[in-house]
């Protein structure tokens, strides 16, 4: 199925980002997001608070996204969602939504895995982004996802290695927490990090057998150190909160890096893409490119706002599978735990 000018609408609305964007044969043409600072009062995501967002931004946000791209809705050939895995009522906004649309302009539907769209977002058409070759490892790593994926073709992936409790991104807002930092803290943690040293403190890796991760035992002993040490010195965390910041993220990704190193020991790969909201931390973006030079690694990072949750992704997703006519019926249901 080759048309020669194919418009696709993506939507995401997974967890606290409502999204949609506009792909033209693979490029982008629009690419709005709605957050929600309201959560940031409360230290993480409040799941009806953010169903309640989407409701209010969803129609906003796609007839921006319509706008910028210079095109009317009646011009769309298909329109991709995210189905899962994400919070129930947020998926439930944007796969209702996505439906009457479609239904409304008679377009096919096309359901999307959200994890698998943070490692199809590169192959989105970008100047001057490589798109790696089949096959390559993926890992992915977000506040509530950290996978290891082998990727044979576009929708042949197999997880070979996830977290076991909390991902990744959920390690940083929690150690930051613990550090008086706001929501969400890997930001400010990398930000302090670099000014840091990341060897002041040494805090124990979590031994977790073959390639799956554990980070809640590291929350645990950031706390212990933490309450310990300020008790000795009630001014601990303010005279030394570079230095702890930058520990922190140097175990976090000595974490993730000696699992990726197995892995790609194991099967013999070495091409390697990042992709979620954390993989923006500079810390790990400059871990990998030192692979490349010990390990032998080629490595592939997305342009920096296709990282974080977006419809880019989701709309690059439905392309691919719009050329291969794989659509949705109108009666699909949302899944809040769908799995590669």
């Amino acid at each position: 199925m080759k048309e020669q000018n194919i418009y696709i609408l993506g939507i995401e609305s997974s967890c606290d980002d409502t999204a949609a964007s506009i792909m033209h044969n693979g490029k982008i043409l629009s690419n709005v997001i709605a957050g929600q600072k309201i959560h940031e009062a409360y230290g993480g995501v409040v799941p009806e608070l953010a169903s309640r967002a989407h409701q209010q931004n969803i129609v906003p946000v796609v007839d921006q996204a319509l706008k910028q791209a210079r095109i009317s809705k009646d011009d769309l050939n298909a329109i991709a969602f995210t189905r899962g895995p994400g919070l129930m009522g947020s998926l439930l906004v944007g796969t209702s939504f996505a439906k009457s649309l479609a239904i409304g302009l008679g377009i096919p539907l096309i359901d999307v895995n959200h994890m698998q769209a943070h490692i199809l977002a590169h192959y989105i058409d970008e100047t001057g982004y490589a798109k790696p070759p089949f096959p390559f490892l993926a890992m992915t790593i977000s506040g509530g996802h950290t996978q290891i994926v082998r990727v044979d073709h576009y929708f042949d992936m197999t997880v070979i290695g996830e977290t076991i409790d909390d991902a990744v991104g959920e390690a940083f807002d929690k150690s930051g927490k613990i550090l008086g930092l706001g929501y969400p803290a890997g930001p400010e943690i990398d930000k302090r990090a670099r000014n840091g040293n990341p060897k002041a403190f040494k805090f124990t890796k979590p031994k977790v057998d073959g390639l799956n991760f554990s980070f809640s035992g590291l929350k645990t002993a950031i706390l212990y150190f933490v309450q310990r040490e300020t008790q000795a010195n009630p001014n601990f965390i303010t005279e030394n909160l570079d230095d702890i910041c930058a520990s922190i993220q140097y175990t976090i990704i000595r974490i993730l890096m000696d699992k990726l190193k197995i892995a790609s020991h194991q099967t013999g790969i070495k091409h390697i893409a990042i992709g979620g909201g954390v993989s923006a931390n500079t810390g790990i973006r400059q871990a990998l490119k030192e692979g490349e030079k010990k390990y032998g690694w080629t490595t592939y990072i997305p342009k920096f706002e296709f990282t974080t949750d977006n419809a880019a992704m989701i709309a690059i997703v439905g392309y691919l599978k719009y050329l291969e006519g794989e659509f949705t019926q109108p009666n699909i249901a949302a899944s809040a735990r769908l799995k590669i």
